[in-house]
């Protein structure tokens, strides 16, 4: 097994992965520092647990969200399907907005 490092919101980890797995691994990375990042931007430095955990609920809701499309590949046109994506979007844009706003009252 091989050790890989990889950063998120500047600070470094070292992640055990299969041999040949490590571009695939600094791909995740890189994408989970962009949401943590995106969060950073709306709410600040919260806490590097609380910033996780967010990043992670956004993600996994990224996720269920594809899934359900996936379990269904033909409900959706082309038009329907960006319109989807922009929607989906939008609904994420909100969810951190809601979760900047009680930080901020906290």
């Amino acid at each position: 097994m091989a050790q890989f490092e990889v950063s998120i919101n500047g600070r470094s980890y070292v992640i055990s992965c299969d041999e040949g797995q490590d571009q695939h691994l600094s791909h995740l990375a890189e994408y989970v520092d962009k949401r943590v990042k995106e969060l950073v931007s709306s709410v600040g430095q919260v806490g590097e647990a609380r910033l996780l955990v967010m990043a992670s609920l956004l993600i996994a809701d990224e996720l269920s969200e594809t899934f359900a499309k996936v379990r269904d590949p033909n409900s959706f046109t082309s038009d329907q399907l960006e319109e989807e994506v922009a929607k989906a979007t939008e609904s994420i844009a909100d969810h951190i907005e809601h979760i900047a706003a009680k930080l901020e009252a906290a």
